[in-house]
């Protein structure tokens, strides 16, 4: 890769923000979608099994009712007190760009497996369910950074793995029972200007051929930074951004 070429994808990686509220009066083009869909299955998969299936969502009452849906959990979750920072939802139904991500979960056949019902099997089986969906999330980002260098915003909406998301949405769908939804990417003009969200710098995530001890947090750290700091490197934004 040429500088020129690295520069021109750190541009579109540094400008894939995300929002939660969109212009919805820019219709998206036929072919953008389906320059966004192209570069997402171009994602490598385990096996080149490419379990993955893509959902344009055009109908407006479609994503109303999907939304809708995401509105009872964002309610449901004030309720529990789980002092999680839920975006608002009602964002979803306001993004022109609509797809919905499903897989097949049956394609972990195609990945390491005995299928002989061993616990040896279900280790297996486990790994081979990360291996699937590890190659959706590369699709999906894939989609994503197409979106971004379009000129998009986007919005990885990943609360579906809920057997009740899973009744709300595929029979407003049509998507048969084998398959699962894994997430919605919804993506468009932001209703207002976005802002860079921050990043861990370079040095705090990188170790260079033995894990730097220094690195390591204790179970206590992590619930101090999840105490004071998450709700403000969520949504707000911050100075320092690197």
């Amino acid at each position: 890769m040429t500088p020129t070429s690295y520069d021109a994808l750190m541009e579109v990686v540094r400008n894939r923000m995300t929002v939660r509220a969109f212009d919805p009066s820019v219709p998206i083009p036929r072919e953008h979608y389906e320059l966004i869909l192209e570069a997402a299955r171009h994602a490598p998969s385990g096996a080149n099994a490419q379990p993955w299936h893509f959902i344009v969502v055009e109908d407006q009452s479609l994503k109303d009712r999907i939304m809708a849906y995401f509105r009872e959990e964002q309610v449901a979750r004030a309720k529990l007190k789980m002092k999680f920072p839920t975006p608002d939802y009602r964002g979803l139904a306001t993004a022109p760009g609509f797809i919905v991500v499903a897989s097949d979960f049956r394609w972990v056949r195609a990945f390491p497996v005995l299928n002989d019902g061993s616990e040896l099997d279900r280790m297996y089986k486990e790994n081979a369910e990360r291996i699937l969906l590890q190659s959706v999330a590369a699709a999906t980002m894939s989609a994503h950074l197409a979106a971004a260098a379009l000129g998009y915003n986007v919005w990885w909406v990943t609360a579906i793995g809920q057997e009740k998301a899973q009744a709300a949405m595929k029979p407003l769908l049509g998507i048969p029972e084998e398959l699962s939804v894994l997430d919605i990417m919804c993506f468009g003009p932001p209703a207002k200007a976005p802002y860079k969200r921050w990043k861990k710098r370079l040095e705090e995530i990188v170790s260079w051929n033995r894990f730097d001890p220094a690195q390591a947090k204790t179970e206590a750290q992590i619930d101090e930074w999840i105490a004071t700091q998450r709700q403000k490197v969520m949504y707000k934004d911050e100075k320092n951004v690197d």
